[in-house]
């Protein structure tokens, strides 16, 4: 037998994701059953798999010890160096600027200097994520970018926030800016692009369309140019849907792919710059609530930015 006393972190959750997370080794087959014949008791009565588990609840299961044994608890973030741009950050979230050719999440190639990774790393140093006090919660990303883009990513330090900040951007009340150095001078200075883009998973590649085409969604890219030289348009974008690679696809699509870009621009446009990666920076964030936001009400209005310097230097030193 074992229980669980539901804490902030664990609260609001149905009881077999609860479950699922904090009693791993527990089939999920079992776990079904073990509902359905009332071996898993919420509150000392009987609960259903759908229950929304609440702080102070107490969660007993009475099965088996060997389902409780520890699981070797996965600690890959000791070893990501404590290496953050810390744009803000408060008891509830943590706003980081990523930096191009760091990874977001551990891929198939089990890196462990990732951006979680160091920002888990980070909240342990200062005692703000203490894995052995938490049942079922870490703290995680609530949005992303690509490897090779930097830019400002939003970490949740606590369960309620991921769970405000994710609906917040699928209902897209957060409005982020984008600088992007273009290939070639763009006759309209500004405008909103428009196209159907469809994704092929296999390749991590997209391709744009002129008209609707089988699989493919709308996208528009609104764009303004700031600065030109004789060769490049320094760009800032809004992205008013948020496709994969949309701005490097669209972009490309109309012929000023982005400075660096190997995917979608070429090598011998790129061969003389030096760049490594796309030249690609999500610098503004905006909270834009237009609904709600619980115990995040007090960042509506507020806007976080970058230092873009080393950016515009980046541009103006270009051949």
């Amino acid at each position: 037998m074992k229980s669980f006393l539901i804490t902030e972190n664990d609260s609001n959750q149905r009881v077999d994701k609860f479950l699922q997370k904090a009693v791993p080794r527990l089939p999920k087959s079992l776990l079904y059953k073990s509902i359905r014949l009332k071996k898993i008791k919420l509150n000392g009565k009987r609960c259903e798999i759908s229950t929304r588990l609440a702080v102070g609840d107490t969660l007993t299961l009475y099965l088996n010890d060997e389902f409780f044994e520890p699981v070797t608890q996965d600690t890959a973030f000791f070893s990501a160096p404590v290496q953050l741009e810390v744009v803000y950050e408060d008891e509830n979230l943590l706003l980081v600027n990523k930096p191009a050719g760091l990874v977001v999440h551990e891929s198939d190639e089990e890196t462990v200097d990732t951006l979680i990774n160091r920002i888990q790393h980070y909240l342990y140093q200062k005692g703000d994520y203490l894995p052995e006090e938490e049942n079922s919660f870490r703290p995680a990303l609530c949005n992303r970018i690509d490897r090779n883009t930097s830019g400002i990513v939003i970490a949740a330090k606590n369960a309620a926030t991921l769970r405000v900040m994710n609906q917040k951007i699928k209902d897209r009340e957060l409005k982020k800016l984008y600088l992007c150095i273009l290939h070639g001078i763009l006759k309209q200075k500004s405008g909103t692009l428009t196209g159907y883009l469809r994704k092929d998973s296999e390749k991590n590649q997209v391709t744009v369309f002129a008209s609707p085409h089988p699989g493919a969604k709308t996208i528009l890219t609104k764009y303004r140019i700031l600065e030109e030289t004789s060769s490049y348009s320094l760009a800032q974008v809004d992205l008013l849907t948020g496709r994969t690679h949309q701005i490097r696809a669209h972009f490309a699509w109309i012929g000023h792919p982005l400075l660096g870009d190997t995917k979608y621009g070429t090598n011998r446009q790129n061969r003389a710059t030096g760049h490594r990666f796309q030249a690609l920076c999500a610098y503004k964030l905006i909270f834009e609530f237009k609904t709600d936001a619980e115990h995040l009400n007090y960042l509506n209005h507020h806007e976080f930015q970058i230092d873009t310097e080393e950016f515009y230097e980046q541009f103006f030193q270009l051949p």
